[in-house]
């Protein structure tokens, strides 16, 4: 090849394969301006579609973190190590889940996202796998969909039964409440509207004399508050006080309470899902005192933050579901939970 051809075909590499040009970018990407030019007018992001919905977190005695997938329709358990299994493969679109003294797991099967809710509460004996119907109907009537359940010391169960579903053509109730099973079976429709418009979740002081309830409705004005209630010896909510309003956002979900008496809530939303939600309150556990200050609240980067749990040596690490992911962030304040009492919420001890 001559002395031309050579330097001809450098030539045209060269201008093939031009000079590298340094990348360019802004320098805060936080502040890229949408690309408006190929988009379609006024554009926004939404959620298409879900695929997991983690809720309901309770911790046992020995360790383990329970918590259960909606859209999956499971219940899985998690060990002190982090291995995560299947702990029941139908979960009945189980939602919230608690704990009673005897350390008997409380459940609450709904009725929502998806077809295979079987709408009661049931309890599960860790030791020997027994699944026990606490209750499916009310009056003859079965349940919305039961969502949240607490245990008191006195061994009576409550639960809220809402319904966030858009179509209730299958509902047999005629309000959304909060129910108390006793020990003997009894059930007893306690809260119901209009002092709770949509019930969510729940928590009871360690005394029992304070029953604080989520109320939560998407509707445009609906609910998005915590209320107190008095309870008599007959644990008959009384007296109501506002604890707390989140506004036109997305608003609470679960609720637990620490040694100190404080609300610890999931709440808020990164994308609105209609018309009568905005994204004014972001994702994250909100901590509350009693008499409704804002303590402060923990950022959770998920659009939707579901329910939480204290558990770990001391009751010092707090665990929150959100969307697909379930995060634990240690604590210096020691989170109140029935069981497993406090000397024994370390395993081995």
């Amino acid at each position: 090849m001559s002395k031309r051809s050579i330097l001809a075909r450098l030539s045209g590499l060269l201008l093939a394969f031009p000079a590298s040009v340094p990348a360019q970018g802004p320098v805060d990407l936080a502040r890229a301006p949408m690309p408006t030019g190929l988009l379609a007018p006024e554009a926004a992001t939404t959620v298409a579609a879900r695929t997991s919905l983690m809720e309901g977190p309770a911790f046992d005695g020995a360790g383990n973190l329970f918590f259960s997938e909606i859209y999956g329709n499971r219940i899985y358990r998690m060990t002190p190590e982090g291995i995560v299994s299947v702990f029941r493969a139908d979960g009945g679109r189980t939602n919230g889940n608690s704990f009673d003294a005897r350390g008997r797991l409380i459940s609450c099967e709904g009725a929502e996202q998806g077809p295979g809710g079987r709408r009661r509460i049931v309890r599960t004996d860790l030791e020997t796998g027994a699944v026990e119907v606490l209750t499916d109907r009310y009056d003859g009537k079965r349940y919305n969909s039961p969502n949240d359940v607490c245990v008191d010391a006195r061994g009576r169960i409550w639960f809220t039964d809402p319904f966030y579903g858009d179509d209730r053509s299958s509902l047999e109730m005629d309000a959304e409440a909060v129910y108390r099973i006793d020990p003997d079976g009894k059930v007893t429709r306690v809260l119901s509207q209009p002092e709770v418009e949509r019930p969510n979740g729940l928590a009871l002081t360690p005394d029992g004399r304070t029953l604080y309830v989520i109320d939560s409705h998407g509707r445009p004005g609906g609910n998005r508050k915590v209320w107190a209630f008095d309870v008599d010896d007959s644990g008959t909510p009384g007296r109501r006080r506002l604890v707390f309003d989140f506004g036109r956002g997305r608003g609470g979900d679960g609720m637990r309470l620490d040694e100190r008496g404080n609300l610890w809530v999931a709440a808020g939303i990164m994308f609105p899902r209609h018309s009568g939600e905005t994204a004014d309150v972001p994702a994250g556990v909100y901590v509350l005192t009693p008499g409704g200050k804002l303590l402060g609240r923990i950022p959770i980067p998920e659009d939707l933050c579901t329910n939480l749990a204290f558990g770990g040596p001391g009751r010092k690490t707090l665990y929150v579901t959100a969307g697909k992911s379930v995060y634990r962030v240690p604590l210096a304040v020691p989170g109140y939970a029935l069981y497993p009492p406090a000397d024994r919420s370390e395993p081995g001890r």
